[in-house]
C-alpha cells in the first residue's frame, strides 16, 4: 500500500464538505520573536479541534453502507477518538473509541459526548491493541486506524494543499510527528508539488523514535514515551516511517520546558488555545532562530484541546 498526490486531491474533494478549510495566520509578534515569517496553519480551529477530522472523514468516505452499519472502532488518546466520533455521527454508524486511562479529560469527553463509546485501557501501546482486538472481536466493528493507513494519511495531506495555496512562497514546513500520518502525507504532497520546500518533522525529545527512525534508516518503535504532548506519544507507523523516510527533509526534537514556553508564548501572543502536541513547531523554531531567520515558515498548529483544569504550563 502505498499513496500519493492524487491520492490526497481526491481526499480534498471528497471531505471538503465536512471539514474546515482552516486560516494559514500570522503573528507579528511572534515574528518579530523569531526573526522569521511565520505562518500558522491553525488545525486547532478544525472539527473537533484538532487535524484529526480530515482522516477520520475521509475514511469513513471510503467504507460501505454495510461497513457503517457494522460501527467503526479504533485506539486513540483524544483527538481521532473524537474525530471518528463525530465522523461515525454524521455518517449513522456507531463507534468503539479504545482510550488510556491518562487520556486527557477534554479528549474522552468531546469523544463521549460525540456519541461513541469510550473503552478503557492501560496507557501502553500493548494495551490499546488488546482492547481494540477484544472489541473488535465482540462488536464486529470496522477498524480505523488512528495514523498508519492510505486513507488517514491522505486525508491528513489534504491541509497541505491548502497551506500552498494559501501562501506558495513558503520556504519550509514543520509538522508534528506522533505516529506520523500527518507528517507523511504532508511530505508526500508538498514535495510532489514544490520540492523546494523543506518539510521538518518535530516530536518530542522523551518520544524520539520518528528521529531515530530517520537517523538510522530503520524502523525503531516506541514502548515507554515520556512527554507532556499527549498526542505525540505514539509509535510511528509502519506505512508512515516508509513515505517520511522518502520525502521528509529532516525530524527535530524538542523538550518539554521547549513545549511549555512555546505554548505560553503563543496563547499570549496569538490570543489562541493550542496543546502541547500542536506546539512543537514553533517550539523547534524558538529552540534553533537562526536555522529558520528570514524564511517564511509554515508551521502546522495540529490541535487545541487542552485540559484547562490541569495546565501543563504551570
Amino acid at each position: 500500500m502505498s499513496v500519493s498526490l492524487q491520492d490526497v486531491q481526491t481526499a480534498l474533494e471528497r471531505i471538503k464538505r465536512y471539514v474546515h478549510r482552516t486560516p494559514l495566520e500570522r503573528h507579528q509578534s511572534l515574528n518579530d520573536l523569531s526573526g522569521a515569517e511565520l505562518w500558522f496553519k491553525s488545525e486547532n480551529k478544525q472539527k473537533c479541534g484538532a487535524f484529526k477530522a480530515r482522516g477520520a472523514h475521509h475514511a469513513l468516505t471510503q467504507l460501505t453502507p454495510e461497513q457503517l452499519a457494522r460501527g467503526v472502532a479504533t485506539h486513540s488518546s483524544g483527538n481521532h477518538g473524537a474525530a471518528l466520533a463525530l465522523a461515525a455521527r454524521r455518517f449513522g454508524a456507531q463507534a468503539f473509541v479504545v482510550m488510556p486511562s491518562n487520556a486527557p479529560v477534554p479528549k474522552r469527553q468531546a469523544t463521549l459526548a460525540y456519541g461513541a463509546t469510550v473503552i478503557d485501557c492501560e496507557p501502553t501501546l500493548e494495551a490499546r491493541e488488546a482492547a481494540l482486538k477484544a472489541c473488535v472481536e465482540r462488536t464486529g466493528a470496522v477498524f480505523v486506524p488512528p495514523y498508519d493507513h492510505p486513507d488517514i494519511i491522505a486525508g491528513q495531506g489534504t491541509l497541505a494543499l491548502e497551506m500552498l495555496e494559501q501562501n506558495p512562497n513558503l520556504d519550509a514546513i514543520l509538522v508534528p510527528v506522533g505516529g506520523g500520518g500527518m507528517l507523511a502525507g504532508v511530505s508526500l504532497a508538498v514535495k510532489a508539488l514544490r520540492p523546494d520546500i523543506k518539510v521538518i518533522g518535530v516530536e518530542p525529545l522523551g518520544a524520539d523514535d520518528a528521529k531515530r527512525s530517520f537517523l538510522t534508516g530503520q524502523h525503531v518503535r516506541q514502548h515507554q514515551p515520556d512527554t507532556i504532548a499527549d498526542g505525540l506519544r505514539t509509535t510511528l507507523g509502519t506505512l508512515n516511517f516508509a513515505l517520511i523516510r522518502d520525502h521528509t527533509d529532516d525530524i527535530v526534537t524538542v523538550t518539554d520546558a521547549q513545549i511549555t514556553a512555546a505554548m505560553k508564548v503563543f496563547m499570549v501572543r496569538a490570543k489562541a488555545l493550542v496543546e502541547p502536541s500542536g506546539i512543537v513547531g514553533l517550539a523547534a523554531v524558538m529552540a534553533d532562530p537562526s536555522r529558520f531567520a528570514k524564511q517564511q515558515v509554515g508551521i502546522v498548529i495540529s490541535g487545541g484541546n487542552v485540559d484547562l483544569e490541569h495546565p501543563v504550563w504551570l
